[in-house]
């Protein structure tokens, strides 16, 4: 065990602070689901963004991170920071859709948008889909990280780890709904964004680094630098920056990167007091999130190369560790225990705090699938709404449980990333299209969804038992983002499209731009600018990737080039602002 007294007070502290917060908010969450799953739509715009970067900031993303860094240098990094373009894209034509829509999550789009038994057959089977499958992933994921966290820094085996954190997060979350979530998310991101700081700091401090310019200058790294893959070897280019640039961003499902927007996402902007808050939140979130935390990170997955140069010198410095979770992501950790006591007592209570903010938003989320769009739509439509908190409640436990017993079968942070990506392949282009496009039916999401998931079990568990070569992963997301396509696109047209009433409906509540609409209904004039939100997603990307690309060469020492980028984010930045009042903002 690595703490000593001062850390384990500094880590109570923090705990003190975070349970009191949701003992503060039980009472108001326990009045009703309105209030236990969205705050009452009363949250501010800073709030809801910030708590939506605190989610993503969790205790497997530094750990992947890492992984990428050390397998691939940081040009590797490309296969994530793609999701910007998803994310901007949702700022700008999505967000004030969302809020303008009302529903109570982004299940019931689906009976809002299509008609008859195939919306609410996928309003119920989606709900469990997202709320109970793909949700007990992510999580298992963040919870593999703890794992290793706890094997480096406590000493503790992985199933010590899962039940103490599972339930401590589980009671937390179970007892102060989303806005014990929200308002202690401000506290997170805060002592999170201090700890990969500090993380950052003491990394170039260890000996063997010796700052900046000795990382920058060390052969173990040398190899590792580029932010650009190396276009002269075309496949590492294509799997790394090509293909996601060109297809993954928009054809894959991801949670916090929904084409579209989507998840807990969604479940933020429609907890937005108003349209504009909801647009707002959902800029200020990408900003955070890819413009200002990942380079701490970067830098103390860079420094782990130095220090730790393979598997065999993590073994060598933590012998008594499970040899089933020694990846190279566990590499971040493992560059923990240089952190001077208190402060590594501090960087604990950061990923404590990582941990809780993403698994009490998961759990939250999941469980409003399950309440609203699966147990009150179809078993239980007229119970009282403390009987729905209730069952909330209960659902927050049980997948914290399913979570926990997955955790426990991962072995490291890509693992599931790929799998996640593959399971989605295809379905992307449907949740961008569904609101712009009358012909998109229930059939198409239908259908989208069950071809993506078998060809995932496909790649994943039977095509190399026949015998086959095994496929890069990106060739498997490609084949299988064109056969789902295909297929959704094929089914579209073969089935009759929702009736007149529902789709006069949905576009008179929504609003959308109404060029893909003029066949099939009713339509008016448009209630923002297509051309002023394509200009602010184009400006948008380019302010935020600058920033990014501007960052890692100043802290590079190429002055010329961190000048120059960072001009551009600047001037981008105040492009932003021309363009926000054209679409009907500010």
């Amino acid at each position: 065990m690595q703490l000593t007294n001062l850390d384990w007070l500094v880590v109570l502290l923090y705990g003190i602070v975070a349970v009191t917060v949701g003992l503060v908010f039980a009472r108001r969450a326990g009045s009703g689901t309105t209030e236990f799953f969205l705050s009452g739509r009363r949250l501010p715009w800073w709030l809801l963004g910030t708590s939506m970067v605190a989610t993503t900031f969790s205790t497997d993303t530094p750990n992947l991170v890492t992984d990428l860094v050390r397998t691939g240098g940081v040009s590797q990094n490309w296969v994530w920071w793609a999701f910007l373009i998803t994310g901007m894209c949702t700022v700008f034509f999505y967000a004030k859709l969302w809020r303008r829509s009302g529903v109570f999550t982004d299940m019931g789009f689906y009976e809002l948008r299509y008609s008859g038994g195939p919306a609410a057959f996928l309003r119920g089977f989606r709900a469990l889909y997202l709320g109970v499958f793909f949700n007990v992933v992510i999580m298992a994921s963040v919870s593999l990280a703890a794992i290793k966290i706890g094997a480096v820094l406590l000493g503790v085996d992985k199933f010590t780890t899962v039940i103490v954190a599972g339930s401590v997060t589980a009671l937390y979350s179970a007892t102060s709904g989303l806005w014990g979530v929200v308002v202690t998310d401000l506290l997170l991101f805060a002592i999170a964004m201090i700890g990969s700081l500090a993380a950052a700091y003491y990394a170039l401090a260890h000996p063997a680094v010796g700052g900046l310019s000795g990382l920058f200058s060390n052969p173990a790294v040398a190899d590792k630098l580029a932010l650009l893959p190396d276009f002269s070897d075309w496949q590492t280019a294509a799997v790394v920056l090509l293909i996601p640039i060109a297809v993954q961003w928009w054809s894959t499902w991801y949670p916090g990167a929904e084409p579209g927007g989507g998840g807990y996402v969604a479940q933020r902007m429609l907890a937005a007091r108003n349209e504009n808050e909801s647009m707002l939140s959902t800029l200020w979130f990408n900003v955070a999130h890819y413009a200002l935390r990942p380079w701490p990170w970067i830098i103390v997955a860079l420094a782990s190369l130095v220090v730790y140069p393979n598997l065999e010198s993590i073994i060598a410095r933590f012998p008594n560790l499970d040899p089933s979770i020694v990846r190279n992501d566990l590499a971040y950790p493992a560059m923990l225990v240089f952190l001077p006591h208190g402060l590594l007592g501090l960087v604990v209570a950061s990923l404590a705090a990582a941990f809780m903010s993403t698994i009490s938003t998961h759990l939250n989320w999941g469980a409003s699938y399950i309440v609203n769009d699966f147990y009150r739509r179809f078993l239980a439509p007229d119970r009282d709404e403390r009987h729905y908190v209730r069952v909330g409640r209960l659902s927050t436990v049980l997948l914290i449980v399913l979570a926990s017993i997955v955790a426990l079968w991962l072995e490291n942070a890509m693992q599931a990333f790929q799998l996640l990506l593959q399971i989605g392949a295809g379905t992307g282009s449907i949740f961008l299209l569904r609101w712009f496009w009358w012909r998109v039916n229930a059939w198409s999401e239908l259908s989208g969804m069950v071809i993506s998931f078998c060809i995932a079990l496909y790649f994943t568990f039977v095509h190399e038992a026949l015998g086959f070569a095994p496929l890069h992963p990106s060739l498997a997301l490609l084949l299988g983002v064109a056969i789902t396509t295909v297929g959704w696109l094929t089914v579209t047209m073969l089935t009759p499209p929702d009736d007149t009433a529902t789709l006069q409906a949905f576009y008179d509540k929504v609003r959308p731009f109404p060029r893909g609409w003029r066949a099939a209904v009713q339509t008016g004039a448009a209630s923002s600018s297509a051309a002023a939100a394509m200009a602010g997603w184009f400006l948008g990307c380019l302010a935020v990737y600058s920033a990014l690309l501007g960052t890692g060469y100043l802290l590079y020492g190429n002055t010329a080039l961190a000048i120059l980028f960072l001009t551009v984010a600047a001037l981008a930045g105040a492009g932003i602002f021309r363009v926000l009042p054209k679409v009907g903002l500010l």
